[in-house]
């Protein structure tokens, strides 16, 4: 079963990504949960590396500054592409994933 396309799509570029979908629900996805929980080859490599090891060092852009999104953009009729501040723009977000995220990961 394919998950339908959100209604509503709403991104703070220093915050993160409001969703609404078909059925109602409404969710919030923080720029630091959409950037750890990048469905990109390499962050999920990443995810596998800190469950084995909890002391894993995390990649760094190497500056101070807060990870914000440059933008987003549609790919296809299925998914949603962000572009990090950190450089990181390889993850594709399928509307599936999108909506498991919301129901693990949102921000009350």
């Amino acid at each position: 079963m394919q998950t339908e396309r959100p209604t509503h799509l709403d991104l703070d570029r220093n915050r993160g990504l409001s969703i609404a979908w078909a059925d109602g629900t409404t969710f919030f996805l923080t720029l630091p949960i959409l950037r750890r929980f990048s469905p990109s080859a390499d962050a999920r490599e990443l995810r596998k590396a800190m469950a084995a090891n909890p002391l894993t060092v995390l990649p760094s852009n190497g500056t101070n500054e807060p990870l914000t999104a440059l933008g987003a953009e549609f790919v296809g009729n299925y998914a949603l592409k962000i572009h990090f501040s950190d450089g990181h723009s390889t993850g594709i977000y399928a509307w599936s994933y999108l909506r498991e995220l919301c129901e693990t990961h949102a921000a009350p």
